[in-house]
């Protein structure tokens, strides 16, 4: 039996699994994802994807983070000099737009940030933001109401 020699530059990475995973999703919507189809179309097989992800969930996961990295949160930055409520506006526009490109994936957003890098930024940033512009209001003891 001929083994087949590693290729010298590696056929896979995270970011091009997520990136195909991402488009099939996109093209065909949750259900067309599964590990076999996402090795065909990438060329390999499907334990090759179980270097880079753990589990389809994973992937997904990633594919989840990759479209919350669009979202814009420059607003949020102390040096931006808009106000809470136009800095809400505006990140709200771009999420929004970030999901309807992306709507198939909207149900994994749904379920949180989870640990995802990029989903716990943005909930950072607007948590942060909320905060920092006294929300939630100070309500007195219910004893001085």
């Amino acid at each position: 039996m001929c083994a087949m020699a590693r290729p010298r530059k590696p056929l896979l990475s995270r970011e091009r699994i997520v990136g195909t995973a991402g488009a099939l999703v996109d093209a065909e919507g949750l259900a067309a994802l599964s590990t076999r189809r996402l090795a065909a179309e990438l060329g390999v097989s499907g334990p090759s994807l179980y270097n880079h992800f753990r589990t389809k969930d994973e992937i997904l996961d990633a594919v989840a983070d990759a479209v919350s990295a669009k979202i814009d949160l420059s607003m949020f930055a102390e040096d931006d000099g808009r106000d809470w409520r136009t800095a809400l506006h505006d990140w709200a526009v771009s999420y929004r737009a970030a999901l309807a490109d992306h709507p198939h994936i909207v149900p994994v957003l749904a379920q949180g940030p989870g640990r995802r890098p990029a989903g716990l930024k943005v909930a950072d940033a607007v948590f942060g933001a909320m905060v920092q512009a006294g929300w939630p209001p100070r309500r007195p003891p219910p004893s001085a109401r």
